[in-house]
């Protein structure tokens, strides 16, 4: 299992989980869901108490990853399969991401 911390504007918001399995899943904190004022992180992931739960990585943190030439330079570089994407999205989506989005790889797994 590899986990994810998922971060908005610098504050955690959520986690997301790879299960042995190859299952994805995405839950928003009970304090970030009970803030008015905080939004979801995506609008095809709303602000809910229960998880979402895919067989692939969600679209929304797949269009964070690297493409074409910058994906082939990060994955050779970084020796992470190019099939990977959660791998590739703990790697690449760390900072410098374009929007308010960043993820963190938990210390715990």
């Amino acid at each position: 299992m590899r986990q994810a911390k998922v971060f908005y504007k610098n504050e955690e918001a959520g986690l997301l989980t790879q299960s042995d399995s190859g299952e994805f899943v995405f839950r928003y904190h009970d304090s970030w869901l009970n803030a008015t004022d905080k939004p979801p992180v995506s609008l095809t992931l709303p602000k809910k108490q229960q998880e979402y739960h895919s067989e692939y990585l969600f679209p929304f943190f797949f269009n964070m990853l690297p493409e074409g030439a910058n994906k082939q330079v990060v994955c050779h570089s970084m020796r992470i399969d190019k099939d990977d994407h959660f791998g590739l999205l703990l790697y690449a989506a760390t900072c410098d991401t374009i929007g308010a989005v960043r993820i963190i790889k938990t210390n715990n797994v």
